[in-house]
C-alpha cells in the first residue's frame, strides 16, 4: 500500500511590521517637545541662579563677572532680608490657619450631612476660580470698610482666605479615599470619637494635610497681586522684587531665590526617595507573605 505524497504548502513570507510614518515622527518629536518644555520652564530658574553670582553691584542687569560676595553677604542689599523674613512669617501663619480650618471643613463636607452642604461646596471653589485682581480689590474694600489698618495682619487674613480653598480640595480628596469602616472598627473596640480621630483618622490624613500645607505655603510666599492690594507699606519678598525690577533686581535677591529653589528641589526629591523606599519595603513584605503560601 503506497502512501500519498504530500507536498509542502508554500507559506507567504512574513513581512516585518513597520509603524506608520506619522507614528514614527511622533515618537521622534516627543523627546524634542519635552526638551523644549523643560528649557522653557527652567530658563528663569537658570537665570536666577546665574545672576546670583554676578558682580553687578546695585544694578544687576548686565553680566559683569563671577563673584561669591553675594552668597557671603545675602543681606547686603537694603530690605532684601527684611522682606524675605516678612514673607516667611506671613506664609507660616497663613499656612497654619488655613490648614487647620481647611482640614476641619474638608472632614465636615465629606463625613457629615447638613443643610447648605451643596452651597458650601460651591463657595469653596469660588476663590480658586475668581481672578486675583478681583479678590484683592474686594478684600481691600472690605478692610477699608471695617477701618482696618493695612499691614501684616491684613495680608495674613487675605492669604488665609484664598489658601483655605486649596487646602479643602487637597484634604477632601484624602478623606474621600479613606475607608470609614476603620473608624467604625475603632468604635467597636470602645474608642471614643476623639480617640478614633487621633488614633485612626488623623494618621491617615497626615499625607494629605502635609501636601495641602506645602501648597498653601508656596502660594502664600509667591503671591503678589492680592498682597499688593492689601499690604499698605508692608513689604513682602515678591513685592520687593517687583519694586526693584525697574532698576535691576539685586543679586542678593537672586541668592535668596536660588536658595528657595534648591530647598524646594531637595524636598521634592526627598519625598520621592522616601515614597520609593516605602514601596520597595511594602513589596518585600508582601513578597515574604505570599512566597510561603505559593510554596506550600
Amino acid at each position: 500500500m503506497t502512501r500519498p505524497v504530500t507536498r509542502p504548502v508554500a507559506r507567504p513570507a512574513i513581512r516585518p511590521v513597520t509603524a506608520p510614518l506619522s507614528r514614527r515622527l511622533t515618537g521622534a518629536l516627543i523627546p524634542v517637545y519635552c526638551a523644549l518644555a523643560f528649557v522653557f520652564l527652567l530658563a528663569p530658574s537658570v537665570y536666577t541662579v546665574l545672576y546670583s553670582f554676578n558682580d553687578g553691584g546695585r544694578r544687576n542687569l548686565v553680566w559683569q563677572g563671577f563673584t561669591l560676595d553675594n552668597w557671603r553677604n545675602p543681606c547686603g542689599a537694603p530690605q532684601v532680608c527684611e522682606s524675605f523674613a516678612n514673607s516667611l512669617q506671613v506664609g507660616l501663619l497663613s499656612t497654619l490657619f488655613a490648614t487647620t480650618l481647611g482640614t476641619l471643613i474638608a472632614i465636615a463636607l465629606v463625613r457629615y450631612r447638613f443643610r447648605g452642604r451643596a452651597l458650601a461646596n460651591v463657595l469653596i471653589f469660588l476663590p480658586m476660580s475668581t481672578p486675583e485682581v478681583v479678590l484683592g480689590a474686594a478684600l481691600l474694600s472690605q478692610f477699608l470698610t471695617l477701618q482696618l489698618q493695612l499691614g501684616f495682619w491684613t495680608v495674613v487674613l487675605a492669604h488665609v482666605m484664598f489658601n483655605i480653598s486649596f487646602v479643602v480640595v487637597a484634604v477632601k480628596a484624602r478623606v474621600q479615599s479613606m475607608d470609614p469602616r476603620l473608624e467604625e472598627a475603632a468604635a467597636d473596640l470602645y474608642a471614643s470619637p476623639w480617640q478614633a480621630f487621633w488614633k485612626v483618622t488623623f494618621p491617615l490624613l497626615v499625607p494629605g494635610i502635609v501636601a495641602a500645607a506645602a501648597l498653601a505655603f508656596s502660594l502664600s510666599f509667591d503671591d503678589f497681586i492680592i498682597t499688593n492690594f492689601n499690604s499698605g507699606s508692608f513689604t513682602t519678598f515678591p513685592k520687593f522684587v517687583y519694586v526693584s525690577a525697574a532698576r535691576g533686581i539685586p543679586a542678593q535677591a537672586n541668592v535668596i531665590g536660588t536658595a528657595m529653589f534648591v530647598a524646594a528641589l531637595v524636598v521634592v526629591i526627598g519625598a520621592q526617595v522616601v515614597a520609593a523606599l516605602r514601596r520597595r519595603a511594602l513589596r518585600m513584605v508582601v513578597g515574604g507573605i505570599v512566597a510561603p503560601k505559593t510554596g506550600a
